[in-house]
């Protein structure tokens, strides 16, 4: 294997092994990095070539390294990202402009987005647009948003930076609609945060070449079978197919394995490479082996060598080869792997059954053909390959005039995501008349496998293709495809629904073709009918973004300025270290929990002989071990006697690899006894009055008095599910004993050193200063690090002080989601009086959160959803209660906006429900309820809402709001299946951490001889950029360039008693402390500066040791004065606002649920902003996330409480195709000064809130597919608003003539929590 220019001999290689913990662990190359395990995010892509010497090609392709074998490497060529680039040699311009375009954050996702460029620049120097982004289909980033990513990816394209056609209006080079308005003289306005003129060129003369030795290996080599011995498994490489054929005889059950996307871990014989064969007469011949990228680019390459009449089946091929999986796995996967696994949900398998492929099998017998039919798939054996058969090729015959294919397919996403139901459909007409000669219609996603409608089709056999056609085939099928109301995977009626709606598509589809072929005869398509046919492609993506710059500014002043991320580089080349690229300390152990598999059951014994019998055990830890140190405050540490909810943690293996401990877990045998009540859902905890200490409550005015007086009462509620952290970085830690005094280090990916510093001190009883909390940066965390990190960071530190040995634990995907808990899942009721013209004079609302097995945040998360939860609105009268529901999940937390996402989507909702009664528009109805210039809050703190309005009317402007609202009637107006929607919504999010206490900060810098600064503070860099703010402040206030300026870690050694980095404020507070740090050194170097004031600082350093000055400084902020009285319901709780606006417009297919975010303009109140290039990255990275969260984000959990989404094949977080085709954001020109830091304003959580726009313009072409179809009941839309809520609300004939099940007449497959 060649390793960038290092070739790798490996004799003793594991079949099992992957080839991600081999870079990570024997190559110690950590830039690749472990993200999910499953192919699914992106995080370990690298390049693998491989040399064909028969056609003498090189072939360069993107793989994940989590599910590729070692041993299908031999010979190849495989490019990490430390290959292509470093800062100790020469970076690439691929890592320059993703780090200089502000495309990392956190930067753990950095390096696979640099090699999914990369390998596409490999093989097109010069992408269009569309290769980009389908290249980057595969990467997942949960930080920014994917904007600047595509930015800096489209300065490798041939395009001009317009927007190549809008949607909705002008084009943007059309200064008339969107131009930019100029403000007040002392703001310039800048539009660029990089500039593209500095940017090293692609020569793509100075790549890396293929390694000439490996070219005369494969040339040379005599074609032999390699064989590879591991303790369970035997991995056989046969070179020539008589090789494979002989392999199969002798090992018939072992599996082919190509590119180990479906087998995952289990290994066994190799394939070989055959490729493709065009027969003129029958059609074409694809080798089994050949890749799904493969696959595509000879469709493609036929499709335009060929008549369309031929190419039907190769056309439907084609359309879902685009979406199914990312680049990574298409180039992995195999064609022959694909069918031979007969998923359920297989993409292509009900199209190549509709084609009548065959395959050609082939066996030391000889060789024979099979058809791709229901048999197959089904597995009959009379139609299925022996033991001893191999998958040689499959022969796709060309389609035949009047012969007409498609394919259909619904996802949570519109690309990389696995299909909710799919659908090939083919028929044949004997002639122009339209009359079926054959039909054949395959289902996947309804069944065990795929199933074909075989009985209905034949009964349309010799009809007219017409509506009475339709309706019948409808009611056939639908009979025919039975799915029980307890399916596997849930959605039973969306599924149901989009049997239908596909066959309908189907029709329009076929009816379109005919009227085209033969106008005569055939009727014309109805006008209302065209819609149904498009799909809803993204288009190229375009941005503007606004900040304002002061002129007077001097450019040595870094303050205001869009400066790269300091770690941006090393982001990019891998060279930027976390937790788990630490390298393995002599002795190391690793731990691994085992949690428990029931909801609420009595632990009755819990046998550990097995597991302690295996070979590398060294401990495990239970309750027993933990006992006087078990819990924490509110929490406890291991189950003791009675586990609370899936994914308790019961006990801890500690073992010399992760293999043999992860091993042992499983041989841990626990013995449960199930307890009731068992509580999931926030309707059981209040049925069972299940809480955590009593209500919290605000009251404002007299509520009860005035519902007497209003026009109107409306009572209603909204449910919104939880969402995941998915931080890219699972939680890590390692723990090394230093053997001496006690002393103990603690490597922690966490947002609360002090945290883990005290819980580790306790477990271990022992004061604070001998446990050291280091933590270099953080892997994204959003909330998620705070409370469970600290108690798996103290168990750790347990085992390692027991042995005296250094322990690390890193969590899979899969176990992180299960233990860690997300946001809160929240109910919210409302109880509104409101005036004609829609004044809401008095409202009540009730919040339930579902909180979960253990208290952690939630009553506080409770009581900032009830602070915040008047958003941008003045409710003279307001009673609101809230509630943190104990239930039997894993206990939710911290998470980005920290209760204020749910509260504000609840008072949104009535807000809309309110305009609904009244007849007037939404955005009418948040206007008269705004607050107004000076004003006060429902817990009486005042407010001047200027920046509000301003920013609501700004957005209204630059959205060009009323134009597009007109163009939006217009386009539904037009279109009776799709629907487009544009909704604004404004945003008023207070910004505090609720007590001076909790505001404190500390930090620590020196000065050195030769005039270089460190500088350290309480905050950790989480990827919000807090670092490089900070050296921006040191560089201001000691008139100091920043590169003369360093930070290394933060740690509990340097600054001692720290708050916990989150809640927006984490740049503020430790940038004051920083402040006045650095003004101390200054006051104490004042008289050596004016003695030499054109000195350097090497100079003034070394004069001021001489007269003995300290050149040490700490800084500290006490804290901004806040608090709240919740006994009087009054307080200032709050610093300042942040306020904005934002305007989306989506379109909807009604048919199936899908949405396309069509335009998002944002406009944010920020202050001065400290970085803009910081400051936007952080709104639209959290408009993005919001988005997921309000849109595509759905956690499942089954009946007993187990949670089914562990990973990101099955939980969807937003991908590059989910972001808007066009994104404008825009900051308020700054107009007043503050206390906060050089009158910034914090911006990490404000942004997530606005994603909310995108739902309720959803919600608003929904409701206009309901006025067509003259539905008039309310709307209940819960929150996510995914493609399965979005089609059952838009109802029509299909959804009314599906089955439907009683409630309570099944078990469902997963329940609402």
């Amino acid at each position: 294997m060649g390793q960038g220019d290092k070739m790798v001999i490996e004799k003793n290689v594991a079949p099992e092994t992957m080839l991600l913990p081999y870079l990570r662990k024997n190559l110690r190359l950590t830039g690749t990095k472990y993200g999910c395990g499953g192919g699914g995010c992106g995080a370990c892509t690298v390049m693998i070539s491989r040399y064909n010497p028969s056609t003498k090609q090189i072939r360069h392709y993107p793989a994940t390294a989590c599910l590729t074998p070692i041993c299908s490497l031999y010979g190849t060529a495989v490019t990490t990202v430390e290959g292509i680039g470093s800062t100790k040699t020469r970076i690439h311009p691929i890592q320059e402009r993703i780090a200089k375009c502000h495309g990392t954050q956190c930067g753990f996702c950095t390096p696979g987005m640099v090699m999914s460029i990369y390998a596409l620049l490999r093989n097109h120097p010069e992408p269009t647009l569309d290769q980009l982004t389908d290249a980057l289909g595969g990467n997942l980033c949960r930080c920014t948003g994917y904007r600047p990513i595509i930015d800096a990816c489209k300065t490798f394209c041939k395009t001009s930076s317009c927007c190549q056609s809008r949607e909705n209006g002008v084009c943007c080079l059309d200064q008339g609609v969107n131009g930019v308005p100029e403000f007040e003289e002392q703001h310039k306005i800048s539009l660029e945060l990089f500039s593209e003129k500095e940017f090293l060129p692609l020569d793509p003369t100075q790549e890396l070449i293929f390694p000439p030795e490996l070219m005369i290996m494969a040339e040379k080599q005599p074609q032999k079978t390699r064989v590879f011995g591991g303790d369970r498994v035997t991995w056989i490489s046969p070179v020539t197919l008589t090789g494979l054929v002989e392999a199969k005889f002798k090992y018939p059950q072992a599996p082919i394995v190509m590119g180990n996307t479906s087998v995952g871990m289990y290994a066994g014989i190799k394939g070989m490479r055959h490729h493709a064969r065009l027969n003129f007469i029958l059609g074409l011949t694809l080798g089994a082996s050949l890749s799904l990228a493969q696959v595509k680019d000879i469709l493609a390459d036929v499709v335009q060598k060929l008549p369309e009449e031929k190419t039907q089946t190769f056309r439907a091929l084609l359309k879902h080869l685009r979406t199914v999986a990312g680049s990574q796995i298409r180039n992995m996967a195999s064609l022959g792997g694909h069918i031979m696994s007969r998923h359920l949900d297989s993409d292509l398998n009900p199209l190549l059954a509709v084609g009548n492929c065959t395959l050609n099998l082939l066996s030391k017998e000889g060789g024979r053909q099979i058809p791709l039919n229901d048999q197959f798939l089904r597995k009959c054996p009379a139609n299925d390959l022996k033991p001893q058969e191999i998958l040689v090729s499959v022969n796709i015959p060309y389609s035949r005039k009047w012969e007409f294919v498609s394919a259909f397919r619904q996802a949570q996403r519109q690309q990389n995501a696995l299909a909710i139901v799919n659908s090939g459909m083919r028929v044949l007409f004997g002639d122009e008349n339209g009359i079926i000669k054959e039909l054949s219609v395959f289902y996947g996603g309804v069944g065990p496998t795929t199933i074909c409608a075989k009985n209905s089709c034949q009964e349309l056999i010799g009809r007219p293709w017409n509506e009475e056609m339709l309706d019948t085939a409808c009611r056939l099928i639908l009979d025919e495809i039975r799915l029980p109301g307890s399916a596997p995977g849930g959605k039973v009626e969306f599924k149901r629904t989009l049997v239908v709606s596909f066959l309908f598509k189907f029709y329009l589809e076929v009816l379109q073709i005919l009227k085209r072929m033969n106008p005569g005869h055939h009727p014309r398509l109805a006008d209302k009918s065209k819609s149904a046919l498009e799909d809803l492609r993204p288009r190229h993506h375009w941005s503007t973004l606004t900040y304002h710059v002061n002129p007077k500014q001097l450019l040595q002043d870094p303050i205001g300025r869009p400066i790269m991320h300091l770690s941006g580089i090393n982001h990019a080349t891998g060279e930027a270290i976390y937790c788990d690229d630490m390298p393995a300390v002599d002795q190391e152990l690793f731990l691994t929990f085992v949690t428990s598999s029931r909801a609420h059951a009595k632990i009755v014994s819990i046998d550990l002989s097995e597991a302690l019998s295996l070979p590398g055990v060294v401990d495990i830890l239970t309750a027993d071990h933990l006992q006087g140190v078990n819990s924490f405050a509110t929490e406890s540490f291991l189950a003791t006697d009675e586990v609370l909810c899936v994914g308790h943690l019961v006990c801890a293996v500690v073992a010399e690899s992760e293999i043999q401990a992860k091993r042992a877990a499983k041989r841990v045998k626990i013995v449960y006894k199930d307890l009731e009540p068992l509580i999931l859902t926030i309707e059981e905890a209040i049925q069972h009055k299940s809480f955590f200490e009593s209500e919290r409550k605000l009251e404002y005015g007299n509520v009860d008095e005035t519902f007497k007086m209003v026009d109107q009462i409306l009572e209603g509620e909204i449910h919104m599910g939880g969402q995941e952290h998915f931080y890219m970085e699972t939680q890590s830690m390692l723990v090394i004993p230093k053997g001496e005094a006690q002393e103990i280090d603690v490597y922690v990916s966490t947002q609360f050193p002090k945290h883990v510093q005290d819980i580790v001190a306790f477990i271990l009883k022992r004061p604070a200063n001998k446990v050291m909390c280091h933590v270099k940066r953080v892997g994204g965390a959003f909330g998620g690090k705070v409370v469970k990190t600290s108690i798996m960071a103290a168990i750790t530190a347990f085992a390692a002080n027991k042995h005296g040995r250094a322990v690390r634990c890193i969590l899979e995907r899969g176990e992180d989601m299960l233990i860690t808990g997300g946001r809160h899942p929240y109910l919210g009721k409302y109880k509104a009086g409101f005036m004609k013209d829609g004044r809401i004079l008095a409202l009540d609302m009730e919040h339930y959160c579902n909180a979960g097995s253990s208290q952690d945040e939630s009553l506080w998360v409770v009581e900032m959803g009830l602070l915040k939860m008047d958003n941008a609105y003045k409710f003279p009268n307001l009673r609101c209660r809230g509630w943190a529901c104990r239930t039997n999940l894993p206990s939710n937390t911290a998470f980005r906006g920290f209760g204020f996402p749910q509260a504000g989507l609840i008072t949104e909702a009535c807000i809309t429900e309110v305009a609904a009664k009244c007849g007037l528009p939404p955005e009418q109805v948040r206007a008269i309820n705004m607050y107004k210039e000076v004003d006060e809050t429902h817990y009486k703190q005042e407010i001047n809402a200027k920046n509000l309005i301003q920013c609501w009317r700004e957005c209204m402007t630059k959205s060009s709001y009323f134009a597009r609202r007109a163009a939006v009637e217009r386009f539904n107006a037009e279109n009776y299946w799709k629907k487009r929607g544009l909704t604004m919504v404004p945003l008023k999010y207070p910004v505090s951490v609720g007590s001076v206490v909790l505001g404190q900060a500390a930090a620590l810098v020196h000065i050195y001889l030769d005039g270089s600064v460190l500088v350290t503070h309480g905050g950790i860099e989480l990827g919000q950029g807090v670092h490089t703010k900070m050296i921006q402040v040191a560089s201001r206030e000691l008139k100091m360039p920043m590169s003369n300026i360093c930070l290394r870690e933060t740690s509990t050694e340097t600054v001692p008693n720290t708050n916990a980095t989150g809640g927006s404020m984490t740049a503020d507070l430790n940038g004051l402390a920083i402040k006045d740090a650095c003004q101390t050194l200054l006051k104490r170097l004042e008289p050596i500066i004016s003695k030499n004031p054109h000195g350097t600082w090497k100079d003034w350093a070394e004069a001021a040791f001489d007269n003995s000055i300290s050149l040490s400084a700490i800084g500290y902020f006490r804290g901004f004065e806040t608090n709240i009285d919740w006994e009087k319901g009054e307080g200032h709780p709050f610093e300042y606002f942040v306020c904005g606006a934002a305007c989306s417009e989506v379109e909807v297919d009604c048919l199936t649920g899908n949405h396309k975010n069509i335009r998002t303009d944002i406009v944010m109140d920020v202050g001065y902003s400290i970085n803009p290039a910081i400051d936007i990255g952080q709104i639209e990275g959290a408009f993005i996330q919001g988005m997921g969260l309000y849109t595509i984000e759905e956690l499942s959990y089954s009946p007993q409480g187990v949670l089914y989404t562990r990973g990101p094949s099955q939980y969807k977080i937003p991908a590059i195709c989910d972001v808007p085709t066009e994104l404008h954001v825009s900051f308020l020109p700054p107009s007043e000064n503050s206390n906060t830091l050089y009158s910034s304003k914090g911006v990490g959580e404000s942004g997530l809130f606005l994603g909310c726009s995108v739902f309720f313009a959803i919600r608003d072409a929904v409701c206009a597919a309901r006025q067509e179809r003259g539905i008039s009941e309310p709307l209940m839309l819960s929150s996510p608003l995914t493609p399965e809520k979005i089609r059952m609300a838009c109802e029509d004939k299909f959804t009314k003539m599906i089955p439907r099940d009683k409630p309570g007449s099944y078990i469902p497959w997963n329940v609402p929590v």
